[in-house]
């Protein structure tokens, strides 16, 4: 007798997302970050400003979760509202090296001669001067302040951005559709902007996440050194600063707002990692 034929049983696909626990971390990390910054009043009812002297140098507890400063105020009011004075800082030192930087690679990769030798050169020289020597430099001719620390470290990534912009252009251009479009005709602008940018802009996102991390990095440690918003704004930076002197009987004023500076940092790499091999490169 023939047997009856079975057919195996489907196994259920598991999202791809669920394979990567690592990476669903780190953007869990991110989204909460970012919604400290755009909603705090959802995490926190304390004010980052006021305080209640009675309760200084609080350990952390259920009723203070990060503890509380010399000042009596609440450690994670502050961490969850300085999230937007830091993140805001990041996001447009990040712009700035990203327009700025794949505005110069495009045309230095598409145009070239001359006009490549000049902008490469000068990227060179950029990337020749550390980050935050750089932007320390600029911020003593800026001034100090939130934006100008954002200004700085945007400066300090251009040739970042310029110099992986510029490898992609002189790929993307010897392309057969690229050739194609020329000599049907098309003008430059439109080959430049219509055919070589978006096929060129993938390795630049995904060093723009990379480079979010960074910033994140640089804003903090210019914060720290005291370039950043006056006090009592409660910049990430500023308040590892200020923990400093009491760090040997409380160690939260500086451990705590690390910790998430440093878990912003990972995330954004991790998460920058995956960019980058999503695009082939």
């Amino acid at each position: 007798m023939h047997q009856r034929y079975r057919a195996p049983a489907r196994k259920r696909a598991v999202p791809a997302w669920l394979k990567r626990p690592d990476l669903v971390l780190a953007g869990l990390v991110v989204l909460l970050v970012l919604l400290w910054a755009l909603v705090p009043s959802l995490f926190t009812s304390q004010s980052p400003i006021d305080g209640v002297p009675a309760d200084r140098l609080q350990g952390p507890s259920a009723a203070h979760l990060f503890g509380t400063d010399h000042l009596g105020r609440d450690l994670f009011a502050r961490v969850v509202h300085g999230s937007r004075l830091t993140l805001q800082a990041t996001v447009l030192a990040v712009l700035i090296g990203l327009v700025v930087g794949t505005l110069i690679g495009l045309v230095s990769g598409f145009v070239r001669g001359v006009v490549d030798d000049v902008l490469m050169r000068t990227m060179d020289v950029l990337l020749s001067i550390p980050s935050l020597l750089l932007s320390m430099a600029l911020i003593t001719a800026l001034g100090f302040g939130t934006v100008k620390v954002a200004i700085a470290v945007g400066i300090g990534t251009v040739a970042n951005f310029a110099r992986v912009m510029r490898s992609e252009v002189l790929k993307v251009s010897a392309s057969v559709y690229v050739e194609a479009a020329r000599a049907s005709g098309v003008r430059t602008t439109g080959v430049l902007f219509r055919h070589v940018l978006p096929n060129a802009a993938g390795p630049v996102l995904a060093l723009s996440a990379l480079e979010f991390g960074v910033a994140v990095l640089a804003v903090s440690a210019l914060s720290f050194l005291g370039f950043g918003a006056p006090p009592p704004a409660p910049e990430w930076g500023s308040l590892v600063s200020g923990g400093r002197d009491y760090l040997a009987t409380s160690w939260w004023l500086t451990t705590l707002p690390g910790l998430v500076v440093a878990a912003v940092v990972l995330s954004a790499n991790r998460i920058a990692r995956a960019l980058e091999k999503g695009t082939g490169s």
